[in-house]
């Protein structure tokens, strides 16, 4: 029993989650996405909320900030930008769930994570966020 659980633990995240990376930015930050995904986000939760954090990344597009994670403690870097956007997914997740689950996740979640009128968003487009996360989430489940 422990070696299946073992075995499940260091599986894969998700092929759709995973591919769409792969499509995106290649095998090798494909698999720093799948580090950050299995370090940050609890198993139990992985199969909801990965296909959340690749659709971040389709969503923000950045090449400096792949993640859309503007913050002086994240350091540069793909992994970085990924561990820190799969970590304020898992955290938002657990809020949303304590708060009463009410209303849709990613709505709650780019409420915080990407805000309408933000200092750092001098032209409009966080205002776009929620729903291209929602078109992106939508697209990767269902190529399960």
């Amino acid at each position: 029993m422990k070696f299946i659980l073992a075995l499940l633990l260091c599986a894969p995240v998700l092929a759709d989650g995973y591919s769409a990376i792969e499509t995106k930015d290649g095998k090798a930050n494909a698999a720093l996405y799948q580090d950050a995904v299995n370090v940050n986000i609890r198993p139990e939760c992985r199969a909801k909320l990965a296909p959340i954090v690749a659709a971040i990344r389709y969503a923000e597009n950045g090449k400096k900030y792949q993640y859309g994670i503007i913050h002086k403690r994240c350091k540069p870097g793909y992994r970085n930008q990924a561990g820190w956007c799969a970590a304020t997914v898992q955290k938002n997740y657990d809020r949303w769930i304590k708060a009463g689950s009410k209303g849709d996740f990613i709505t709650f979640l780019g409420k915080r994570y990407c805000p309408v009128g933000a200092d750092n968003d001098p032209t409009g487009l966080n205002k776009h966020w929620i729903k291209n996360v929602k078109f992106y989430t939508a697209k990767f489940r269902s190529t399960i």
